[in-house]
């Protein structure tokens, strides 16, 4: 039987605004999260981890996000829902003291994990590309293939706090050996040290993330015209902008030429971005 209905799509050459097709990434789900990662050991440098069994204290100044690994696992039972695993790799940097010299540069690796369950929508189609590459031989791309795609935006954490612990104080703790990967551990100039330490460093991190699932869709726009860039190209710094055209739109200070009164204060308000003095009682 064939199909009656009418084709939304319009190709009409001379008429600029048309309504046509176009394939985008569509938000089936997505969160925001505000973690304060308490306590997160730092791996140090073999060099570093040298320098903190004999400092005398050490403090983190800083932290910068290196890597963020992403799995996507469907739910059992719902296969609308999917966890997302998210693995953050930091790169940290502290000072340790040693006796009454200058202190000392510290570096190391900070490995931080959580977990989040959305909506990714149920499909059955498998989607694949042209440059779409195979993984091992057992079908993992088009295991793949059918499922939303997770995207985590992060900014670089804060530092909250450290501190610096003896390995006998962490007895409770269990110890377990972590995986790191070979693209992370080229990032930093020496080995990772995993055992035998005597002290060991802690940070306290504050992190703002925002996750999201995405998945392949088609959607009938209207077309008002094609999108073609307004500014033109140049090839030397500071020439994005004439200096005398930036210089027209700033207003006139009318108030910095008034009179100002026995008591120091200018009766007319702040204008354009020139500071007057402020009235006190």
């Amino acid at each position: 039987m064939a199909d009656n209905r009418q084709d939304t799509l319009r190709c009409d050459p001379p008429d600029p605004q048309q309504v046509m097709s176009i394939h985008t990434k569509k938000i089936t789900d997505s969160c925001r999260d505000k973690d304060c990662i308490e306590d997160l050991r730092v791996y140090l440098t073999k060099g570093s981890q040298t320098l903190l069994d004999t400092a005398a204290s050490a403090r983190v100044r800083c932290a910068e996000l290196l890597y963020t690994y992403i799995d996507v696992e469907p739910v059992a039972f719902d296969r609308n829902r999917y966890c997302i695993d998210v693995t953050f790799y930091y790169r940290i940097l502290a000072d340790a003291t040693i006796g009454s010299n200058r202190p000392a540069a510290l570096y190391g690796l900070a490995v931080f994990t959580k977990r989040a369950v959305l909506c990714g929508e149920d499909s059955h189609a498998h989607i694949f590309r042209s440059d779409t590459r195979l993984y091992e031989p057992d079908g993992r791309t088009r295991y793949y293939a059918n499922r939303p795609t997770a995207v985590v935006e992060v900014l670089d954490p804060m530092v909250l706090s450290s501190k610096v612990r003896e390995v006998c104080e962490d007895k409770g703790r269990e110890d377990l050996t972590l995986q790191i990967p070979t693209a992370i551990g080229n990032l930093f100039d020496d080995e990772l040290v995993q055992g035998g330490e005597r002290r060991r460093l802690f940070v306290t991190l504050g992190q703002f993330s925002i996750i999201r699932l995405e998945r392949d869709a088609q959607l009938v726009v209207p077309m008002l015209d094609y999108a073609l860039p307004t500014k033109e190209c140049c090839d030397a710094a500071g020439c994005a902008e004439d200096p005398c055209e930036m210089f027209s739109r700033i207003p006139f200070p009318a108030s910095r030429f008034a009179p100002t009164g026995c008591d120091g204060c200018a009766a007319a308000q702040d204008t354009g971005g020139y500071k007057t003095c402020e009235c006190k009682d």
